[in-house]
């Protein structure tokens, strides 16, 4: 019963933990611009010239 005494908080801080770094990237916008990335794989910007 000892180790849920140290386990429990611990699961709970890296919980919040996690909580707090999503809501972070919400609020800088992570999350904008969805389709942007997909189309950006189908441009062709670095053709090479040998």
């Amino acid at each position: 019963m000892n180790v849920i005494a140290y386990l429990l908080p611990i699961a709970l801080g890296l919980g919040l933990l996690a909580l707090g770094a999503f809501l972070w990237s919400l609020k800088t916008g992570q999350y904008d611009d969805l389709d942007g990335a997909a189309a950006r794989i189908l441009d062709d910007d670095d053709v090479r010239k040998d």
